[in-house]
């Protein structure tokens, strides 16, 4: 999902250095610890402090072989990222009006996209050089079947009706899920419910 370029530490990247933006990916650029602008597909010339006639002489009076002025430049991959799948670790109980107490489990699968760069990468990512999906899969995973218990629980009393209204359900969960995942910087684009058993 996010790749930093250097991958450790903060590069020095001189003043004109170009920056390439694939389809289907965004860059962050960082200096000094801060945010500067958001790229979008292209190349693009990046404005450093960073010259280097300035850096030589500098670094020769104090900075030694370093440059002071660092920066860093986050890819994220803006692809949709589909067929993630969720489930019920442990059975979810269900107080059933017909049937008492149910022990239900429920399986299916998902797909989001980055929608906010900025909030994704400051909130989620953090300063990690690589991060992959299955990074966050837990975490959403276990909101989806928080929200699968609340739906259950508001929505239906009794277990004989949730297989003919899948559907249902799964907008009622996706609706309860949308700012969850825009807090994140994510965009929930699909949820499906595959089995309730």
């Amino acid at each position: 999902m996010v790749q930093r370029m250097p991958e450790t530490g903060s590069g020095e990247f001189k003043f004109g250095a170009q920056l390439i933006v694939r389809e289907s990916q965004k860059a962050i650029f960082f200096r000094d610890g801060k945010a500067l602008d958001v790229f979008d597909t292209g190349r693009h010339v990046l404005k450093t402090q960073n010259i280097p006639i300035l850096t030589k002489l500098i670094t020769s009076i104090g900075y030694g072989k370093e440059s002071p002025f660092k920066s860093e430049v986050y890819f994220l991959n803006m692809k949709l990222f589909r067929n993630l799948t969720w489930g019920t670790k442990e059975p979810i109980i269900f107080r059933d009006s017909e049937l008492k107490i149910v022990r239900i489990r429920s399986f299916g699968a998902f797909s989001i996209t980055i929608k906010n760069p900025s909030l994704f990468l400051n909130k989620v990512v953090g300063t990690q050089n690589l991060f992959k999906d299955i990074d966050i899969l837990n975490y959403l995973r276990t909101i989806i079947v928080q929200k699968l218990h609340v739906v259950l629980g508001e929505t239906f009393k009794t277990i004989i009706d949730i297989p003919k209204n899948f559907d249902t359900l799964s907008l009622l969960i996706k609706s309860k899920l949308l700012l969850d995942f825009d807090g994140l910087g994510l965009e929930l684009h699909d949820l499906f419910i595959n089995s309730i058993s």
